[in-house]
Order: structure tokens, then sequence, then C-alpha cells
């Protein structure tokens, strides 16, 4: 299966017919490649689009009138990224790359079509959008309400776990191309103290660093001090109708 691909994800969840393969393969028109810090989708930008990460990571974010900017989450393979737009005619946040990274573009209108001839697939990508919508709420209470060092272990679980539902771990670790700026923003912290949380995590043994590599030795300690509740980020998708083939 296409790892970087919309019926890749979904997959994840429940076992879909070779027609919904096809539908949902039909969707993606075109792939577009960015290079690492260009802006992909600028926020209030028109936006009639909406994409599928195929390779690398992006992330969402919006500028604040003090002139600070705020992650609000990062996009990683099989991900929609801008699909927040579809009720609006201007994009409200823009997309920016953290890697190189190639999307394929799902015209909006095309989804008519899909959600017309495929209700399952429709209810599953409703589905799909409540899992962001509850892991955006977890990471604003996370911001709001949680020490620096907790902040910081929240947005490794996070990372950790959907790279390893993706299966993009390996055994020696994964990249992590964030730079400690990026994950202050997305976690409200400056770069100085993120670097030392980081360092704190080490000496700890929640977790170990080589360079950009990255592995995380103690999940459930490091979920812990993340504050990380029991949910795996492993959504009920058994209340949907049976695959239509």
């Amino acid at each position: 299966m296409d790892q970087g691909s919309l019926a890749e994800r979904l997959g994840r969840y429940l076992p879909l017919g070779e027609a919904e393969r096809r539908a949902l393969a039909a969707l993606e028109e075109g792939e577009r490649t960015v290079a690492r810090g260009a802006v992909l989708r600028a926020e209030q930008a028109v936006a009639r689009e909406f994409y599928v990460v195929r390779k690398g990571w992006l992330y969402s974010s919006v500028m604040l009138p003090e002139g600070n900017r705020q992650i609000l989450g990062f996009h990683l393979p099989g991900d929609l990224a801008g699909d927040a737009a579809l009720p609006w005619s201007h994009a409200p946040f823009s997309l920016t790359a953290a890697t190189e990274v190639t999307v394929r573009v799902v015209d909006r209108t095309s989804l008519r079509g899909l959600f017309e001839r495929h209700p399952r697939l429709a209810l599953s990508l409703h589905a799909l959008a409540q899992v962001e919508r509850t892991a955006l709420a977890e990471r604003l209470a996370s911001v709001g309400r949680s020490s620096a060092m907790s902040r910081v272990a929240a947005l490794l679980v996070d990372l950790w776990r959907r790279l390893a539902r993706a299966k993009l771990i390996p055994p020696e670790g994964v990249i992590l191309p964030l730079t400690q700026e990026e994950i202050g923003d997305a976690v409200g912290l400056t770069a100085v103290h993120v670097n030392r949380m980081m360092r704190r995590l080490v000496e700890t043994g929640l977790i170990a660093r080589d360079g950009m590599r990255l592995r995380v030795l103690n999940e459930a300690g490091l979920a812990r001090i993340g504050n990380v509740g029991g949910r795996e980020g492993t959504p009920d998708f058994g209340w949907l109708p049976a695959t239509a083939g």
C-alpha cells in the first residue's frame, strides 16, 4: 500500500474495498514538492484545494498580532493538510514545509462526488477530522495548563505514536527534523527553554538523541510526564457500515 496516501491513512482504522481505494486515489490529482522552510499555502491565501502528505513533514501555523508564530499541528505522511479551509474561501492557517515535502493535491469540489457515491468514506473522513480536532484540543490543554517539561514530553509522545502507527520508526530511531524554535512555537516555549527540557528528558533516560535522531526509550514514562492519558490514538471506526467493495 502507498505509504503516503489517503487510502493508507484510513486503512489503519478500517478495511477498505477496492472500489473505495480507487475512489480515494482518484481524488489525488497531482503532486507538488516544496523545499524545507517554503510556504505551501499562506494564511489568507485563496483556498480551493487541500493536500495529502506524500513524503516529509508540514506544519500549520498562524501569526499573532505581536509577530509571534503559533504552530497548531504537524502533518506527517498520509495526513491531510489544509482541509480546515474547506468551509472558507481563504485559508485560516499557513502550511509550511518542516522538511522537503511532497504532497498530493485534492480539489475540494471533487469531494462532493466522492461523498455522493461513497457515503462510508464520507463518514470515515468526518471521523478522521474529529481525531484531528481531539489532538488539537489536547495540545491546547497542554500548552495552556502544563509545565514546560510536560509540554515537550506530550509533543514527543504524540509524534512518536503517530510515526509508529504509520510504521515510520526504524530500529535506530527517527529523524526529528524540527528546530528548537519550531518545537517552541508548537508548545509555547522559547528555543532555549526547549533545549533545556530536551536535555532533561535525555538525562532522565526517557529519550536518547544523536544529532537529529531521536529514540523514545520509555514511552510510558514520557507519557506520564506529558500527562498523556490512556487514549492510544486508535479511534473506534467499528460503528461504520461494512465495506461496499
